[in-house]
């Protein structure tokens, strides 16, 4: 894997994106995988997106800040989010460190000229990082612009076992967060109410990852309207309230058999999240549910 360039202070960097009069509707880098994530800007271009969430990951691309610079200038894409490598196969990108790893997350996002970096709470095993999560998330939210958004997971089951893999908690509402993201894929894993920890998120509500899922185990992230969420509802909620963050379609595409099937089901889940943001009437600026 290649090096990651040095991310250091740029005075030149350009300014946080800000939606206008509605939420931006962005495409996760993840949705296009197996694709790299110079493809996801490139289909994001095609199919009319308003702009990118970069999930830091593996692919070496998505690790430099002067890759991902050029990817969104020749597309004409911005980079609206970035995702810090939070996950298992990634707990060695950029650095073992993880408050590391999200300094280098809010200096990209910084630089790129995002307005939000998502973030998991940590593992259980993370012992000392989840002792001072909530405390040091706090503190880095002090230091910029860019909003630490903190991502609703869920527990981990085998058959009839469950395993609470995440601290304080996987459902982040207990803890007193700046801003949260809500993933509908993850309320369906954990068999949430999810217009209810909508209502606990509040005006915390930063920042939506968009799919769908029927309940299963696994984190099916599938395209809106293929499960049981209320997706809809939810973005009609988030338009009549004047959400001001982004909403990002971040879905499973690994299934499909072509290039051409996977754009399909980007386009339509672009065309089902503008269809129910435009559902509802805008509320004034900056007031969320």
């Amino acid at each position: 894997m290649a090096a990651a360039t040095p991310w250091e202070a740029d005075r030149s960097r350009p300014p946080a994106a800000h939606a206008g009069s509605g939420p931006r509707v962005a495409l996760s880098t993840a949705s296009v995988y197996p694709e790299s994530t110079a493809a996801a800007f490139e289909i994001a271009g095609r199919l009319g997106y308003d702009g990118v969430e970069v999930m830091v990951w593996t692919d070496p691309v998505s690790q430099d800040v002067e890759a991902l610079r050029r990817l969104s200038d020749r597309h004409g894409v911005p980079v609206l989010a970035v995702h810090a490598p939070c996950l298992l196969i990634t707990q060695r990108v950029w650095s073992k460190d993880p408050w590391t790893k999200l300094q280098r997350a809010r200096s990209a996002a910084e630089r790129l000229g995002a307005s939000t970096v998502v973030v998991h709470p940590p593992f259980r095993w993370q012992r000392a990082y989840a002792r001072d999560f909530v405390r040091g998330i706090t503190r880095m939210a002090d230091e910029t612009d860019v909003r630490f958004a903190v991502e609703n997971m869920y527990p981990w089951r085998y058959r009839d076992r469950e395993m609470l893999a995440y601290a304080p908690a996987w459902d982040p509402t207990d803890d007193d967060y700046r801003h949260f993201t809500l993933d509908l894929s993850h309320t369906a894993t954990s068999r949430s109410d999810t217009l209810a920890m909508v209502e606990r998120m509040g005006d915390r509500l930063g920042h939506v990852h968009l799919a769908d899922g029927n309940g299963s185990n696994k984190d099916e992230h599938l395209v809106p309207g293929r499960g049981t969420q209320p997706c809809a509802e939810v973005l009609t909620r988030l338009a009549a309230h004047g959400f001001d963050g982004h909403v990002v379609v971040e879905v499973n595409t690994r299934r499909a058999m072509s290039a051409a099937e996977r754009e399909a089901d980007l386009a339509e889940a672009l065309a089902y999240t503008r269809r129910h943001l435009a559902a509802a009437p805008l509320a004034p600026p900056a007031r969320r549910p």
